[in-house]
């Protein structure tokens, strides 16, 4: 049987290393900077933000592992933010009705995943673009929400719905150990499952992969779906941290993902990057905004930098391919 084409795998010299983690290295080095300029200015971060940063982290690297997958099979999901705040509200209304925690959280991954297979319904199998199918299901999720809830959030959720009925200490590892483990698990079936590398071959070449017997249909398909039930997990895990739930939970959530999963080197055109730049492209992000306010910038500068890395990135891997 063909071989299925993957991710190219890394030379063992060290130039072949370092050229094939480039991407990753850099943004190492970039958050190590940001972390030393907190460290020479204000050291007291790492008392008081640090942890609380990589707590705060977790949530958002769940949802990007889902949006790797989608833009490693060269599609895009814009709806993820609002996913994620119809996510987040459906479970603490589900919690203040009375529901016990592991229905909450089936029924909370199991409407992500109804989300996200609607949309690879239309995009896998009616062919219409992701990027306006996922722009059309945002707006129709955001405007439904915002109607039924008139703009309030969601209080005094029960006791056993914030951190699971923990303490917030142990909520927190929870948070982070849970998160770990979704990492991890993707990033070992994107390289050694069938499924995981029918991803990469459909992102490199659809008809290429067709012809060595995989369907690329059901796999867009597969990944939307598995991107709106991560969605959906995320949310649950950010609702559980505080004891009012916004609807508005998810705004600006669709930049921050898909910044951190390019600048974290996964292609844009697809069929190419890994779930470690994804946590590292997280990370990088995540600590914009803290950074800004222990530093005494506007925070409000978060955005910009945000779409000025998605341009960067998207840049250098057009340089790289011409370089090619």
């Amino acid at each position: 049987m063909t071989a299925l084409p993957v991710e190219p795998t890394w030379s063992h010299t060290k130039h072949g290393f370092t050229h094939r983690f480039l991407r990753e290295i850099s943004v190492a080095v970039a958050y190590l900077i940001l972390l030393l300029i907190l460290f020479i200015v204000r050291p007291d971060f790492f008392h008081v933000q640090f942890f609380l940063t990589w707590v705060t982290a977790a949530p958002v690297l769940v949802a990007a592992v889902g949006m790797s997958m989608v833009i490693i099979a060269r599609e895009i999901d814009i709806s993820i933010g609002s996913m994620f705040s119809v996510c987040g509200v459906c479970a603490a209304l589900m919690a203040k009705m009375g529901w016990p925690m592991p229905v909450v959280a089936m029924v909370t991954l199991l409407l992500g995943a109804a989300f996200g297979a609607a949309n690879g319904l239309l995009v896998a199998f009616l062919g219409l673009p992701s990027i306006v199918v996922t722009l059309a299901t945002m707006v129709i999720m955001r405007q439904s929400l915002i109607w039924m809830r008139q703009g309030q959030s969601v209080h005094d959720t029960p006791a056993d719905f914030q951190w699971l009925g923990h303490t917030q200490h142990f909520g927190q590892w929870m948070l982070l150990i849970s998160a770990a483990v979704i990492l991890l698990a993707f990033h070992w079936g994107l390289k050694h499952l069938y499924a995981g590398r029918a991803i990469y071959a459909v992102g490199s070449d659809r008809e290429a992969a067709r012809l060595v017997g995989i369907r690329p249909k059901l796999t867009i398909f597969s990944v939307f779906m598995l991107m709106g039930a991560l969605s959906g997990l995320a949310a649950l895990l950010n609702s559980i941290r505080q004891p009012v739930v916004s609807p508005d939970a998810g705004f600006g959530l669709e930049l921050q993902v898909i910044a951190a999963v390019v600048v974290g080197g996964i292609a844009i055109t697809g069929g190419r990057g890994n779930l470690i730049g994804t946590l590292l492209g997280v990370i990088l992000l995540i600590q914009i905004d803290p950074e800004l306010k222990w530093l005494g910038r506007d925070p409000a500068w978060q955005k910009a930098i945000q779409g000025a890395i998605i341009l960067i990135a998207v840049s250098t891997d057009a340089l790289q391919r011409g370089n090619k």
